[in-house]
């Protein structure tokens, strides 16, 4: 049974056209970047990428495997946003110790995720529906809580915020070693374990997956799990980046998870792909952002425009490969 699931995980060359083409595009729009802006491809701005980004690397992680599992997850931007809000009222409001919000809203996130994948499971119904609704109601809580910005004054969050973590000459955030070590489990747990074997398989095929004795449901419910609690981790980063919970926060943020898995070589219809593209997808993603900051005449809507272009060609070319592995 092993070696068939191994086998739905490899058989097309897509994701790792898809993936080699986005470190292609990359290191394009990097040197390009250098060449037309000074300083641009200084270490402490490559490394800000990651900084800057922290938070969207984590959330695409976890929507990198429900879309590797065949799935989607749209509550994600509003599942980060009432994780600031939650994390900031029971510091600032609830008084609780800093370590024990983290935990409970990392819990949280997880449990909300798994009921959405139990959901989905139990009533068969559609994931975009359900997470569409799972975005609704995570939008709407945080409203219940403020409908104003908290700020955070949280020793332990202000330290978060302001450390600087020396490396290579340059520094990283605490938040962003967090994100790469995040990444790190995720490929282990995506490439190396019978968990992430699950995953491909059903997203590949469920009822082959079925057939062969996987439980279909338990994949799925730890896959949204796992969705919501990197959303929930997510949070607590942002809450770190921001020191504040806002209802506002992350808006859109559910789209660009989407849009970094896609360019980073996942099939949006499940089964294929690689974990660590997600870091891929989310540099592009970043890199365009850095790249209209420092030409300092656009619009900040055309990072928009290009990654909605991007998307476009990806999502293109992966079903064009698609219909020449199947003819």
């Amino acid at each position: 049974m092993s070696a068939l699931i191994q086998g739905v995980r490899a058989l097309p060359g897509m994701p790792s056209f898809t993936s080699l083409v986005t470190v292609v595009l990359l290191a394009a729009m990097l040197l390009i970047g250098g060449s037309m802006y000074e300083g641009f491809l200084s270490l402490q701005v490559m490394l800000n990428l990651l900084i800057d980004n922290a938070f969207l690397l984590v959330i695409a992680i976890g929507m990198g495997f429900v879309i590797l599992s065949g799935g989607i997850d749209l509550s994600v931007g509003a599942v980060l946003a009432l994780a600031t809000m939650v994390s900031a009222w029971l510091l600032q409001v609830a008084h609780w110790p800093p370590m024990a919000v983290i935990g409970a809203v990392l819990l949280g996130g997880a449990l909300f995720g798994g009921g959405m994948g139990a959901i989905i499971h139990v009533f068969r119904l559609q994931p975009f529906i359900v997470t569409l609704a799972g975005m609704f109601l995570a939008r709407g809580l945080c409203y219940l809580i403020s409908i104003e910005s908290i700020t955070i004054e949280d020793p332990l969050f202000v330290a978060m915020s302001q450390t600087q973590l020396p490396f290579l000459g340059g520094f990283l955030s605490p938040g962003a070693v967090i994100a790469l070590l995040m990444l790190a489990l995720a490929v282990w747990l995506g490439h190396f374990s019978a968990f992430g074997r699950a995953v491909y398989a059903v997203g590949g095929n469920e009822q082959s997956a079925a057939m062969m004795g996987l439980s279909v449901g338990r994949t799925k419910i730890l896959v949204y799990a796992f969705s919501g609690f990197c959303a929930a981790l997510a949070g607590v980063l942002f809450s770190f980046y921001m020191l504040s919970g806002y209802g506002l926060h992350a808006q859109g943020t559910e789209l660009d998870a989407i849009a970094a898995v896609v360019i980073g070589g996942t099939l949006l219809t499940g089964g294929y792909g690689y974990v660590a593209g997600a870091l891929s997808g989310v540099l592009v993603l970043g890199t365009i952002q850095t790249l209209i900051a420092f030409d300092g005449t656009l619009s900040s809507w055309w990072t928009k425009i290009v990654i909605g272009a991007l998307l476009f060609v990806f999502c293109v070319v992966q079903r064009v490969m698609a219909f020449k592995s199947k003819s």
